[in-house]
């Protein structure tokens, strides 16, 4: 659809949410940091090599699932921790449990702050549906669905695929395109005539070895250079640049 700046042949359009359409990702590197520097001063004393926000958030958790972010992390530092289990307390220093400290934290601060969509990010999925392109959220994100409520966004999309249904139906998750490709299988189409739009690193690389068939990068923190580097067909400091490319 040339009128969205998009291929002819693109049929459905897949969006992140943190980052593409909510105003959160800010929001979940501040969470890992606190997470990540309390476990580390505990671990290290204050001489610990803190979590950068920026660096690190990017390389090593954005877009992974929570426990894939904490293991990808603390790999990255040369520590190990036991798996432990879904259940564990935020405060056990598990695998789970570190994880369940950064979503605690996340969900506090949402709701002391609440959440903001990107206005450029919402015209543009308005756009794509009264073109007849259909839509689909995929997040690694458990809170996906209160999010998108939260902003009123819900409506906007056709199929969801977040980290709740990635659990149900044991859909590995980004940097592997399995949750995106179940989106487009959801939505009837091929992964050739789908779109993925994408703020982090890991979705670039779910969208390029999944063969979809164009790829945009929402840089909001100046990583178009490698967001290019892991497979962005087209790079948009926000999605509203897409009509004015058109």
């Amino acid at each position: 659809m040339t009128e969205l700046g998009l291929p002819k042949q693109i049929l459905a359009c897949l969006f992140d949410l943190d980052g593409v359409i909510t105003k959160t990702a800010v929001v979940h590197a501040a969470a890992w940091k606190r997470t990540f520097d309390d476990f580390l001063r505990g671990r290290d004393g204050d001489g610990f090599q803190p979590f950068d926000d920026a660096d690190d958030y990017a390389a090593y958790v954005d877009g992974l699932p929570r426990a894939d972010g904490v293991r990808t992390f603390l790999a990255s530092r040369g520590i190990e921790l036991p798996e432990g289990t879904p259940d564990d307390p935020p405060d056990r220093a598990t695998v789970h449990g570190l994880g369940n400290r950064k979503n605690k934290l996340l969900l506090d601060m949402i709701r002391t702050d609440g959440v903001e969509a990107y206005d450029g990010t919402l015209r543009y999925i308005e756009a794509v549906r009264a073109h007849g392109l259909r839509t689909a959220v995929v997040s690694s994100s458990a809170n996906c669905r209160d999010v998108l409520r939260s902003v009123g966004a819900e409506s906007l999309f056709d199929v969801r695929i977040d980290g709740v249904v990635a659990a149900e139906r044991r859909l590995p998750g980004k940097p592997r395109p399995d949750t995106f490709l179940a989106a487009a299988k959801d939505l009837g189409v091929g992964p050739s005539e789908a779109a993925v739009f994408e703020d982090a690193l890991a979705g670039m690389d779910a969208g390029r070895s999944g063969h979809f068939g164009y790829v945009v990068g929402v840089d909001r923190v100046g990583q178009g250079a490698a967001l290019r580097a892991h497979g962005a067909d087209l790079v948009v400091r926000d999605l509203a640049e897409l009509g004015e490319r058109a």
